[in-house]
């Protein structure tokens, strides 16, 4: 097939009896070149540049992953009386940041190829040549991701455990090696979105506590249904792309039951925080319920009714949740 400027070769994906288009391996290491004519990056206003990098390192990602970092920090202080000065928590969010930026601006440089491929990304910087060469991507990353890990191991042992463990998660396990060869990609690779929150408790006790392990367990329980219903909508998409969403490569009924237990799992870690930290207060009890139960509600109905528009509307719904619960965990917390 012929994607702009580029051609590429074509593999086949032989798993559960479902066959996926795969890029070329050679596809994956291709600059920005191919597609884009980068020379006209020199003329780009400076703004435009710096809006392209922004846009690399996925704000709105980074914003609810550091979110939840910062929810931990609080609860962790809340809960067992550490103090969290304003310097511990400064600190703490600038090593998040950096984190998952830096994760962020390294998936964005190996996950070109298939960006490219598919419609809803194909406009990335990377792909449009608006970042040129690709390689700045890497450096950036690179320079985040060590700035991230100074600071964590400028903590204590256990900070920087847990943001290597995100790193290697998300950018290793995840990006270079599941994406594309696993059906069960998001769910070992989701286990680096739990890595904020335990590693914002750890930042402020330089422990880990059950209430940590149930927020962390919360988000990634919490990656495989909002990602899952994406990649039901879109799979045609990802199918072009190659890469094996379960959605994608397993039959339908089998994906969407996954889908639903993934739900029955992520509401009762939701209610059984109370249990594990007493700043979880009645609020946050009837709010995590007050969005929990209808997500789950959904997950049922998509399985019972499967439909693009069904999958569309869980992960609209989903996408708020996160945030919604921590945010009550937060008000719980400092009220």
């Amino acid at each position: 097939m012929t994607v702009g400027t580029h051609s590429c070769r074509a593999k086949v994906w032989h798993g559960s009896g479902d066959t996926v288009g795969l890029l070329d391996e050679s596809d994956r290491w291709r600059s920005s070149t191919d597609l884009a004519h980068p020379a006209l990056a020199a003329h780009r206003p400076w703004w435009d540049s710096l809006f392209a990098f922004v846009q690399l390192l996925k704000p709105r990602m980074v914003a609810l992953l550091v979110f939840t970092s910062a929810v931990g920090m609080v609860v962790a202080a809340a809960s067992t009386g550490f103090g969290l000065s304003p310097l511990t928590f400064v600190l703490g969010l600038s090593a998040i940041i950096a984190g998952t930026a830096g994760c962020n601006a390294m998936t964005g440089f190996v996950d070109r190829d298939v960006d490219r491929v598919m419609e809803r990304t194909r406009d990335r910087p990377l792909c449009t040549g608006r970042i040129h060469p690709a390689s700045r991507a890497v450096v950036l990353g690179a320079v985040l991701l060590g700035i991230s890990l100074v600071l964590s191991g400028l903590r204590n042992p256990l900070c920087l455990a847990f943001m290597s463990i995100g790193i290697v998660d998300n950018v290793v396990v995840y990006s270079l090696w599941l994406k594309r060869t696993s059906r069960w990609n998001i769910v070992l690779g989701g286990i680096s979105g739990g890595m904020p929150v335990a590693f914002g408790w750890a930042f402020v006790t330089g422990s880990l506590g059950l209430a940590a392990v149930l927020l962390a367990g919360l988000v990634v329980l919490w990656t495989p249904t909002h990602i899952w219903s994406l990649a039901f909508r879109y799979r045609d998409d990802y199918a072009r792309a190659g890469i094996p969403m379960l959605p994608v490569v397993t039959d339908e009924r089998t994906a969407l039951r996954c889908m639903v237990a993934t739900g029955a799992l992520l509401v009762p870690f939701s209610l059984a925080l109370p249990w594990a930290t007493s700043v979880a207060g009645v609020g946050y009890l009837v709010v995590a319920a007050a969005f929990g139960l209808p997500l789950l509600a959904m997950s049922v109905w998509l399985w019972l009714r499967p439909t693009p528009t069904g999958a569309w509307t869980l992960f609209k719904f989903s996408s708020p949740y996160l945030a919604v619960v921590f945010l009550a965990l937060l008000v719980s917390a400092l009220w």
